[in-house]
């Protein structure tokens, strides 16, 4: 198996991009822009590396090579995206991946191309890229082609080097067990357990009890033989359970009108560990959204509105709005729901003032909740 935390540092000594990698600050794929410059270096390593894997590193300050981190990333419909946009498209794969110095929220995204051995280009329009655009790596650019494209093979022996020498071994198998377990709170009850004598799990999160069942919060999964964060909840409550060969993630929300939260079930996330020494990840989305009165839903949609206008003309709020707005992702997130389909961006126009709120559950709400549209859209 390979360490991802010791294929990153062995990707970043090279200290600059180049054919086979390339690192970002963040991705903003909600944006069309962000999108289009994604897909345009997926595009270009996959063309650039046609018999070996290529890698994107998402958490990078770029001039001085620094590792900053972003936020834990759990969409697993990435490749749809890269299906629906690129013809030949390669399989790519995106991972979470811890370091201990970051914040416990904070990872380094990894993003895995795996070779076609097909020119890949783009399906449809998206940006200023058109359809039909072939994209290769040239140094650390991503540059269209210009005539007739050739598939070369230039890296392969860099890159089985490089992932050669980010092999696990028991010595980093143990460190991050005990990096795992010193890094949480003893509230949080970090533990580990070893599946079919190969695996290493560890999770922790913080214990409760809800209407006589089990709940954790604040839970935090990883796979230390990849050093790989399979999961991360900040404020959803998660149910646990595991046998010899699988472990069981069921995620709930809270969601319904102030003083009237109930939980639902969102998803439940099976990894399943193989005999080869494989591991398998199956998500099996459970979401029903609650029906409420639709004038309620109305009147709550337009209060919205009204609050969301006077922040982006920088009208001061009320009292009154101030405490709405701390409500203000839970609502919107009830508002798409019950079909207001502008909800989303309505919530995005107010993302820098909520950030900037002292309260800084409110922001983390936020990113809760667009996780969740992200997810209804997806299912």
């Amino acid at each position: 198996m390979i360490n991802k935390r010791l294929l990153i540092k062995n990707l970043l000594s090279h200290n600059d991009e180049n054919s086979f990698y390339d690192k970002k600050q963040k991705l903003s794929l909600n944006s069309k822009e962000g999108k289009a410059k994604f897909l345009k270096h997926i595009c270009a390593l996959s063309n650039s590396n046609p018999e070996n894997n290529s890698y994107l590193v998402i958490g990078i300050e770029d001039e001085e090579n620094k590792i900053i981190g972003v936020d834990f990333f759990d969409d697993s419909k990435i490749q749809n995206l890269v299906n629906a946009y690129l013809k030949n498209p390669p399989k790519i794969e995106y991972e979470n991946v811890p370091f201990p110095r970051l914040p416990r929220h904070k990872v380094i995204g990894l993003v895995t191309i795996y070779p076609n051995n097909k020119i890949t280009s783009l399906l449809k329009n998206t940006w200023k890229y058109r359809k039909g655009n072939t994209f290769y790596r040239r140094g650390s650019n991503s540059i269209p082609s210009s005539g007739n494209f050739e598939l070369r093979n230039t890296n392969k022996e860099i890159v089985e080097a490089i992932e050669k020498n980010a092999r696990n071994n028991i010595e980093l198998t143990l460190d991050g067990v005990f990096d795992f377990i010193n890094n949480h709170k003893p509230a949080y009850n970090p533990q580990y357990k070893v599946f079919n004598e190969q695996f290493v799990l560890c999770w922790a999160g913080e214990k409760k009890i809800i209407n006589g069942e089990e709940f954790f919060s604040r839970v935090d999964i990883e796979l230390i033989n990849e050093q790989v964060k399979l999961f991360f909840s900040a404020l959803d409550d998660v149910q646990i359970s595991y046998n010899n060969q699988s472990f069981i993630i069921t995620e709930y929300i809270y969601l319904g009108l102030e003083k009237q939260e109930k939980l639902y079930p969102l998803e439940k996330t099976i990894i399943n560990f193989k005999e080869n020494g494989k591991h398998v990840i199956v998500k099996e989305f459970l979401f029903v959204p609650p029906k409420l009165d639709v004038g309620i839903m109305l009147h709550i949609y337009k209060n919205n509105k009204a609050i969301i206008q006077k922040i982006e003309k920088e009208i001061p709020l009320s009292d009154i709005e101030n405490e709405a707005v701390l409500r203000l992702p839970t609502n919107y997130l009830i508002c798409f729901l019950h079909g207001f389909i502008d909800a989303a961006d309505q919530l995005k126009k107010a993302k820098t003032y909520i950030r900037n709120l002292e309260d800084k559950t409110t922001y983390i709400k936020y990113k809760e909740a667009m996780r969740v549209i992200r997810k209804v859209q997806y299912n």
